[in-house]
C-alpha cells in the first residue's frame, strides 16, 4: 500500500495502524476531541440536569462523569497512541477476527444513528429559530457534514478549531445578554426546581455525562490513532474530557440557575434562543454556528462509522462516507431520526463494557494478550461483556439511581479479569495433570 498522500486527501490507513511518519501534532489531534464535545446538546443536558438537581450537585455530578469519561477514553487513546491501532483493529485483538465484526458493526451502525439524529436536529433547530425549511435545511446539511468529512481526519481537526472557539464565544455573549436582566451572584443558591427536585439521581446525572459519548468514546482509536504517542493521545483525551465537555455543560448549567433558560424542562440551557432579535450580524453568526456546531458531532461520529465499515468491507474511508453520509441524510429526511434518542441511549448503557473489556484485555493483561494465538471468536471477551451490560441493563430497570453506565464498566471489567484467571488457573491445572 502506497505511503504517499496528497495535502488534501491524506491517506486513512483503515486497515494497518498508522506509520509514525504519518503522525499528527498533539495540537492537532487535540483539536479533533477538543471540538466534538464543545456542542450545544451538552448545554442542554447541563441545563437539564441543574434544573433537577440544584448547581452544587449538578456540577459534582458533571466532574464526576467526565472523570470516568477521561479514565475510560484516555485508557482507549493511550493503547491507540502506542500502537497507531483504530478501534476495528483493537476489537479484533480482543474479540477474535470474526467475533470483532459483531462489535464493530454494532458500534459504527449506533455512531450514524447519531449522526442521523443530529442532522435531522440541524433542520428542526434552524427551523425552530429562523424558519427555514427544516427538509430543505436537512438536506443541505447532510451535503455539509458529509464533504467535511469525506477530507479526512484533518478536516475534522479545521473543523475542531473553528466550532470549540465559537461556542465559547458565543457562549459568553448569551450570558452577557443575560447578565442584562439577571443576577449571576445567586446562581450558586439555586436548589433545583421544585417540582423537579427527586425526579433525578446523582447517579442517573452522571450516567447522563457518561451515556453521551459512550459511543465515540469508545471509538475514540478512530482518532487518537493519530497521535505521535500514547502520551499525546491521553493529552488529546483530557482536551475533551474533562475540559472541553465541561465547558460545554456550564454553560447551560449557569443558564438554568440564573433562571434565563427558555423551558428548561426540555430545552435545558440551550443559549441559542438569547441571541435572536440582538441584530443581523449577530443572527447570521448563529446561524453559521448551528452549521458548524452540529456539523462537529455529524462529521466525527460519520468519520467513526465509515472507517469502521470500511474496514469491515475491506474498503476505503471515503467510500463509506459517501454511503453512510446518504443512509443516515435519508433517515433524517423521512423524519425516522426523531425515534433515535430513547434506542440510542438504551444502546449507550451496553457500549462501555465493550471498552472496559478491551482496557482489561489490551493494557493490563497485555502480556497475556500479546502472546495468545489469533482466534476467530474469543468467548471470554463476549461473556464478561454480556455479564456488564446485562448488570448495567438491570440496574437501568431497577436502581438507575446509582448509575448503570458505571456499574456496566466495572462489572465487564471484573468479570473479564476473573475469566482470564480462571482459565489460566484451570489450564495450569490441567498441565499439571498431564505431566504428573
Amino acid at each position: 500500500m502506497s505511503n504517499k498522500s496528497s495535502p488534501a486527501l491524506e491517506q486513512e490507513f483503515e486497515h494497518e495502524p498508522v506509520p509514525l511518519s504519518h503522525r499528527h501534532s498533539t495540537r492537532s489531534v487535540s483539536a479533533v476531541w477538543f471540538g466534538f464535545p464543545m456542542i450545544l446538546t451538552n448545554a442542554l443536558f447541563g441545563g437539564i440536569i441543574t434544573w433537577h438537581l440544584g448547581f452544587w450537585p449538578a456540577l459534582i455530578a458533571i466532574l464526576l462523569g467526565n472523570l470516568v469519561l477521561f479514565a475510560y477514553v484516555g485508557a482507549l487513546s493511550w493503547f491507540a497512541g502506542n500502537t497507531g491501532m483504530n478501534f476495528a483493529l483493537q476489537a479484533k485483538r480482543t474479540f477474535g477476527t470474526k467475533g470483532y465484526i459483531l462489535v464493530s458493526g454494532f458500534l459504527s451502525t449506533v455512531v450514524i444513528g447519531w449522526y442521523a439524529f443530529q442532522t435531522g436536529l440541524t433542520g428542526t433547530v434552524i427551523n425552530q429559530t429562523f424558519g427555514w425549511n427544516a427538509l430543505a435545511v436537512t438536506a443541505i446539511a447532510m451535503v455539509l457534514y458529509t464533504g467535511v468529512t469525506f477530507l479526512g481526519v484533518r478536516a475534522l481537526s479545521i473543523l475542531g478549531m473553528i466550532a470549540a472557539p465559537l461556542f465559547v464565544v458565543l457562549g459568553l455573549v448569551a450570558l452577557w445578554l443575560i447578565g442584562q436582566d439577571h443576577d449571576f451572584s445567586t446562581i450558586t443558591q439555586f436548589k433545583g426546581s421544585s417540582g423537579a427536585v427527586g425526579a433525578m439521581s446523582m447517579g442517573m446525572a452522571v450516567t447522563m455525562v457518561v451515556a453521551g459519548f459512550a459511543d465515540s468514546g469508545t471509538m475514540t482509536a478512530d482518532f487518537t490513532r493519530w497521535s505521535k504517542d500514547g502520551k499525546s493521545a491521553v493529552i488529546a483525551a483530557f482536551s475533551a474530557f474533562p475540559m472541553a465537555n465541561v465547558i460545554s455543560y456550564l454553560f447551560g448549567v449557569v443558564i438554568v440557575a440564573v433562571g434565563a433558560a427558555v423551558d428548561p424542562v426540555n430545552n435545558g440551557g440551550n443559549f441559542l434562543p438569547m441571541l435572536m432579535n440582538h441584530g443581523t450580524l449577530l443572527s447570521i453568526i448563529a446561524f453559521l454556528f448551528v452549521f458548524i456546531n452540529l456539523g462537529s458531532v455529524c462529521t466525527h461520529c460519520l468519520y467513526n462509522g465509515a472507517v469502521g465499515f470500511s474496514h469491515l468491507f475491506s474498503s476505503k474511508m471515503r467510500v463509506w462516507t459517501l454511503i453512510l453520509g446518504a443512509i443516515g441524510g435519508a433517515l433524517a429526511l423521512a423524519g425516522v431520526w426523531s425515534y433515535f434518542l430513547e434506542w440510542l441511549s438504551l444502546l449507550g448503557i451496553v457500549v462501555p463494557p465493550f471498552g472496559a473489556v478491551m482496557i482489561v484485555d489490551l493494557i493490563f493483561m497485555a502480556k497475556i494478550s500479546e502472546q495468545r494465538k489469533t482466534r476467530r471468536l474469543r468467548g471470554s471477551a463476549f461473556a464478561a461483556w454480556a455479564i456488564g451490560s446485562l448488570c448495567a441493563v438491570i440496574a437501568h430497570i431497577e436502581f438507575p439511581q446509582f448509575g448503570e453506565a458505571v456499574i456496566g464498566l466495572v462489572t465487564a471489567a471484573a468479570s473479564y479479569t476473573l475469566i482470564v484467571k480462571l482459565k489460566r488457573e484451570n489450564a495450569a491445572s490441567l498441565m499439571e495433570q498431564k505431566n504428573a
